[in-house]
């Protein structure tokens, strides 16, 4: 009888493990570098992931009901990172460009963006890319601006890992311009009165880059992405991080 109860109980244990189990909240594990403000950084005081980006996935996450765990991870490591398996998706204010469709699916733009280029205060002989002929260039490694200036010939570039290392290249006087994205101009020109922008010589599109073939997962995160954008919570974040 005592074996019998034992039985009973043994089984019903398992059960209610497995229904736990069950109803475990599924965790979206999302790759960003997350040294871009105000997309994404880390608060050096509390090591917590802040940013545009960082809000508006745990906003996604919400509307579809994951759990996010952010994953901080070098910029030209993201994709590769990506492709095999270290994350499910990346939010990482990345372009969406044709050489990068070749290798990863994008969810719906959930950003319009632009580049512009950096230069010291006093500066008044920069204002496109053609003007950058024959100058050194700081970019940040494997971004648009990077694609950029790239394409034009005879800019000298200087590639760094981190984009706030880009900008300050100028300030030291070891580049004449960085050529980075608007918003994160912004941000920085905030901090450095030394330093200028000039007018957006690009346009583009982020959104949220994902491994090719999961359609299920695209089609969650491009609904969190209407759903938040529906709610009015797009809106909040959007003046949160990017409206003085």
């Amino acid at each position: 009888m005592k074996k019998t109860w034992f039985g009973l109980l043994c089984m019903a244990l398992i059960l209610v493990l497995g229904a736990t189990a069950a109803m475990a909240t599924p965790v979206l594990k999302v790759g960003t570098s997350a040294d871009f403000p105000p997309f994404e950084f880390q608060d050096e005081k509390t090591g917590e992931y802040l940013g545009f980006d960082i809000d508006l996935i745990n906003a996604i996450g919400e509307a579809v009901a994951m759990d996010v765990e952010i994953v901080n991870t070098a910029w030209d490591g993201l994709i590769p990172g990506l492709l095999t398996g270290n994350f499910d998706c990346i939010i990482s204010a990345m372009t969406i460009t044709e050489d990068r469709l070749k290798a990863v699916d994008f969810s719906d733009p959930y950003f319009s963006a632009s580049q512009v280029i950096v230069t010291k205060l006093e500066d008044t002989s920069i204002r496109t890319l053609e003007d950058l002929v024959g100058k050194q260039v700081s970019v940040q490694i494997g971004t648009t601006g990077d694609l950029e200036v790239s394409e034009v010939d005879g800019i000298i570039v200087k590639r760094f890992n981190l984009a706030p290392d880009a900008i300050q290249e100028v300030r030291n006087g070891g580049v004449a311009a960085c050529v980075i994205d608007l918003a994160v101009a912004e941000e920085i020109s905030q901090q450095y009165k030394d330093i200028k922008y000039g007018e957006p010589i690009t346009t583009e599109e982020y959104g949220i880059a994902i491994r090719k073939g999961n359609s299920q997962l695209l089609e969650k995160i491009n609904k969190g992405i209407a759903e938040v954008k529906a709610s009015g919570q797009y809106d909040e974040i959007y003046a949160k991080w990017l409206k003085d």
